[in-house]
């Protein structure tokens, strides 16, 4: 009976040692998943900001341009159809247009910053 109950002992160790190895190895291949997204995420949060700044950058062509012509830096109506085309593009994508409104208010506050610096300094 002793000798039965150690196989059982054993039997059950031996279960128990296997489903943590496999419960292991599934954690394993979910961090390492995990990982690739997190990667790629980063990678196109750097390609995000290299666009933003290749943005800013024609900001400021324009921006010299409005200086120069003593144009207003805000163009209400111009900034409007910039929501409009962002918002119907982002719902194409999934976005709400919330989220793309506050988006492009973000980056139109930056581009009228870098616009109204540029005449500052004009």
């Amino acid at each position: 009976m002793k000798n039965k109950s150690n196989h059982l002992f054993i039997l059950a160790l031996m279960m128990i040692t296997s489903y943590a190895f496999a419960q292991s190895g599934q954690a394993k291949a979910a961090d390492h998943t995990l990982e690739i997204a997190r990667q790629k995420i980063d990678s196109l949060d750097k390609r995000l900001i290299e666009i933003l700044g290749e943005r800013e950058r024609v900001v400021k062509e324009i921006g010299i341009y409005k200086a120069k012509n003593n144009i207003p830096s805000l163009q209400a109506a111009r900034f409007q159809q910039v929501i409009d085309k962002g918002i119907a593009a982002g719902k194409k994508e999934g976005l709400s247009p919330e989220f793309i409104t506050e988006l492009l208010n973000a980056i139109h506050k930056e581009s009228l910053r870098i616009e109204d610096a540029l005449k500052e300094n004009k």
